[in-house]
């Protein structure tokens, strides 16, 4: 803990003097944090040894109002972030995580909730033969979130402040290889914030038609692919496609709903059958099942500048093999290059279980 603290204080330094002639606010902070690993899955009880610990460093700036959607969203801060995680458990080793966030504010700004999305790195993933009880993380890579729910002070005294709450980490690769059962740590954590510049401007008050920006129906068009894997183990990772037509409504600057219709092409599925028909497993699959599925999806997004959280429910009209269920889920983010252009990551899973990690790009008209 001391050395965390000192080598917090030497960031300080270092900013405090690169800053020297910047303008624009920015924030330092850094937390310490101790939970327990969340059993989602009873498959990973023998996972749950011990209570993760780690450290949180984040860098953001701060806002003011000066662009409509910072005074939709009470003046948020946006930045990125870094997470060391010792998951007290010699099977799952530790972890590294790089985020960007958003840190939104409640009650007078005494009350910080920050969503972050990123990119984990897993030191000790499974191995069939060096490290086969980690089920949970069945490679080094995996798309990572977390969130933190915190009471904030800042600027106690010369910049510094104290922050403290309860947060949760989710690793997962998506099934892009097997085995990928994830965890799920909830932890509470505590800390120190400081800004860099103490001198704050004032907030630009919420302006009349902030909110307003309701569209025509619009059309758009995705495409939509990865590589993932089904839950034999070694079976092998294979490309998957997905092209997707929509109608969409903006209702305003925040909020967009979404229906459209969707065709999956994917070649582990289509192995996954044939390894059903000729494993000896008598549940009828004979080989020639057709592993395309079409989809039926109701969505919305949440808008937040040029980012939006993506979240859509599906329905398979088309339902050939029986793979996981006929209903399914789509959550992620998108960012629009441009007002018609956009790109995504997205999970789309049945129920908890994820199928796959998408990426995609996107035409709006």
């Amino acid at each position: 803990m001391i050395k965390r603290i000192c080598l917090f204080i030497c960031i300080l330094h270092f900013y405090s003097y690169a800053q020297t002639e910047l303008k624009r606010n920015y924030t330092l902070d850094v937390h310490n944090f101790y939970g327990t690993i969340l059993k989602h899955n009873p498959d990973i009880s023998h996972l749950i040894t011990g209570h993760p610990s780690g450290v949180i460093f984040s860098f953001q700036r701060e806002t003011f109002g000066s662009e409509d959607w910072e005074r939709l969203y009470n003046y948020p801060d946006y930045g990125a972030s870094f997470i060391y995680q010792d998951m007290d458990n010699e099977y799952l080793g530790e972890h590294l995580g790089l985020f960007v966030h958003y840190n939104f504010y409640f009650l007078k700004r005494y009350l910080q909730l920050r969503i972050g999305q990123g990119i984990g790195y897993s030191t000790n993933p499974y191995d069939e033969d060096e490290n086969f009880r980690n089920i949970a993380h069945g490679s080094h890579l995996s798309s990572a979130t977390y969130l933190l729910l915190n009471a904030k002070k800042k600027n106690i005294i010369k910049g510094l402040g104290l922050q403290a709450g309860l947060g949760v980490i989710h690793y997962s690769n998506g099934n892009s290889k097997a085995p990928n059962k994830s965890t799920n740590t909830l932890f509470l954590n505590a800390g120190l914030t400081y800004a860099l510049d103490t001198d704050t401007p004032e907030y630009i008050e919420k302006q009349e038609g902030d909110l307003k920006g309701a569209e025509p129906v619009g059309y758009g068009f995705v495409f939509r692919s990865g590589v993932n894997e089904s839950d034999v183990v070694g079976s092998g990772r294979f490309p998957f496609y997905t092209l997707a037509a929509y109608a969409d409504k903006r209702l305003n600057k925040k909020s967009v709903i979404q229906l459209g219709a969707e065709i999956f092409f994917s070649k582990a599925l289509e192995r996954y059958i044939d390894f059903r028909a000729v494993g000896g497993f008598n549940d009828g699959t004979t080989g020639e099942e057709d592993s395309k599925r079409v989809g039926v999806f109701l969505g919305h997004e949440l808008r937040v500048n040029r980012i939006s959280v993506l979240t859509q429910f599906g329905y398979y009209a088309y339902y050939p093999y029986d793979f996981e269920g006929q209903t399914y889920l789509r959550a992620g983010v998108q960012y629009y290059i441009t007002k018609n252009i956009f790109g995504s990551l997205t999970v789309r899973s049945h129920a908890a279980k994820a199928e796959a990690m998408e990426f995609s790009v996107g035409y709006r008209l």
